[in-house]
């Protein structure tokens, strides 16, 4: 094993690399904008705190669909299962064309949600702090439904979709 040293070099495909290492979960966060469905896919979710109920995400600041998503008043957040690769792509691409075949609920308050993932939110914008070339977003979550029988979750490890074992 190597011994870290301050004088490292740094270099973005270096720390990209050496993050990818941590395997995380893959969520869809989605909204109607304009009475239509806009959302993207990120692997940086995670739970922050029961008491509020708090989860948060970290957002590329060159996102284009985060200052869309941001104006709805409500979020949906959905988990994703080991089958939504393609749902990642989509969410990926065109925005136009994201949620061509794809199932999905829209909450009166706005929130989108996947019909088949593993776990849903509805969430509102509890703060944005500025994080780097990120901004961390907090949502606060209102409601939560968790599928039956659910499977195995959709996730990312080195720069490339799979499941756990």
């Amino acid at each position: 094993m190597s011994v870290l040293t301050t004088n490292q070099d740094l270099d973005p495909r270096r720390l990209r690399d050496a993050f990818g290492t941590f395997p995380s979960g893959v969520v869809a966060i989605a909204a109607e904008v304009d009475g239509r469905p806009v959302g993207l896919a990120a692997s940086s979710f995670a739970s922050v705190s029961l008491d509020p109920p708090l989860v948060s995400v970290n957002l590329a600041n060159t996102s284009r669909t985060w200052p869309d998503l941001r104006r709805s008043s409500h979020l949906g957040v959905t988990v994703l299962a080991g089958h939504h690769e393609d749902v990642c792509r989509a969410l990926a691409g065109p925005v136009e064309r994201r949620f061509d075949d794809l199932s999905y609920t829209t909450s009166p308050l706005g929130a989108v949600t996947l019909d088949d993932g593993l776990a849903s939110f509805d969430c509102t914008i509890h703060q944005e702090v500025e994080a780097g070339d990120h901004v961390l977003v907090l949502l606060r979550l209102h409601a939560v439904h968790q599928a039956e029988g659910v499977g195995r979750p959709l996730v990312f490890h080195r720069s490339a979709f799979g499941t756990l074992a």
